[in-house]
């Protein structure tokens, strides 16, 4: 049994956050960081599932059966060279927490040691999830290929949001994150010179009108009080000031909250694109990448998890939806839960070079996640 004292845990904590902010990993790559948590949670003899993962690591508090609760984190960075001023920066060229992975994956492992210390009372179980691959969206699916969620009743997670201010959780009921769809698109026309384009058909032209009308997918296909939003951000043609090249090759996201409307979407997208290339003569190819489905709260979860926030000392807040994309929604597709957004008030947004967090915050969200879980289990106690 741990025997680190719940004062001296806050220190412990940042200590250990520190060390995997200096040492990001990857999607599907974090074998130290996996090794690093497996370490931590042998240590405090918290019991880790043996499961088929290529990274990341399931544990579980509580007794062999009954009620089961889930509790969720994810532990990958992303390919950002890091630009804060922090003590313990990145010494992965090109690699960084800009996302608060490490934040999350801390506070549950602080989460897993209180709720170890109470396990001969917990009326159930709690399996803490510490999921890879989040950034690709493919880390859910692999977890729920392996049975994590069998038989649990529901999952609780959270992301630091530095909009919200430190010492409040925001949630809401129904949709809190969008689905994030890919989309990439090459135009194939023919080249010629610049001076005689009546020799070629210019695909610089049509990616144009493929542009202008993408902009009307939402306007005149998403009911306006269906929030959705499509951007290009990649065009590539061409290579000199006379020649008109070949082809010319787009890609952007499409984010939206209604399943129904993100299906109507990839359909008129793709009749779009289809009818201008065959408008101008040219062989379009269009692909759509599917991403994580909305992360769609369940309304009783969600209610229970901000009534928790307060009792355990956090101002609840209802927020708005946003259009940032979790792969979280995948295991809601599997059984009911909430996701909370934590307040850290830093001024630099998520996947911003120069993002950071405010380490006073992890104490108390691991404090959270842990009551959390125990008021669930209790919730669903049967009663005498």
């Amino acid at each position: 049994m741990s025997t680190i004292d719940e004062s001296a845990l806050g220190d412990y904590l940042v200590t250990f956050r520190q060390e995997l902010h200096r040492f990001p990993e990857l999607s599907n790559q974090e074998f130290e960081t996996t090794a690093r948590l497996r370490q931590q949670l042998e240590h405090h003899q918290i019991r880790i599932l043996d499961l088929p993962l290529k990274t990341g690591l399931v544990a579980e508090v509580g007794p062999q059966q009954g009620l089961l609760i889930v509790l969720r984190s994810d532990i990958d960075a992303l390919p950002i060279e890091e630009q804060s001023d922090v003590s313990f920066r990145s010494e992965r060229p090109g690699v960084m927490h800009a996302c608060g992975h490490d934040f999350h994956s801390s506070a549950a492992l602080g989460a897993a040691i209180l709720l170890k210390k109470q396990e001969a009372t917990l009326p159930g179980r709690v399996r803490i999830l510490f999921q890879a691959a989040e950034e690709t969206g493919q880390g859910a699916p692999d977890v729920i290929a392996t049975g994590a969620l069998q038989d649990a009743v529901a999952i609780f997670g959270i992301h630091n949001d530095p909009s919200l201010p430190p010492g409040v959780i925001g949630s809401k009921a129904g949709p809190l994150t969008a689905a994030v769809d890919r989309f990439d698109i090459t135009i194939t026309g023919t080249g010629s010179h610049a001076a005689k384009p009546h020799e070629g058909n210019d695909p610089i032209i049509v990616a144009g009108q493929i542009i202008a009308a993408a902009q009307t997918l939402i306007s005149r296909n998403a009911p306006s009080a269906d929030n959705a939003v499509v951007s290009i951000t990649q065009v590539h043609s061409g290579s000199t000031w006379n020649v008109i090249p070949d082809s010319a090759w787009l890609e952007g996201t499409v984010r939206s909250f209604s399943q129904t409307t993100r299906e109507r979407l990839e359909q008129r997208f793709r009749e779009i694109v289809q009818g201008i290339g065959a408008a101008f003569g040219v062989v379009v190819k269009f692909n759509w990448h599917a991403g994580p489905p909305s992360v769609v709260n369940d309304a009783y979860w969600a209610d229970f998890a901000l009534q928790q926030a307060s009792a355990s000392g956090f101002e609840a807040r209802v927020v708005e939806a946003s259009p940032i994309g979790e792969d979280f929604a995948f295991y809601q597709q599997q059984l009911p839960g909430a996701f909370m957004m934590i307040g850290t008030g830093e001024p630099y947004a998520l996947h911003h070079p120069a993002f950071r967090i405010n380490d006073q915050v992890l104490l108390p969200t691991s404090r959270y996640l842990a009551n959390l879980a125990v008021a669930a289990l209790l919730s669903l106690e049967p009663q005498p």
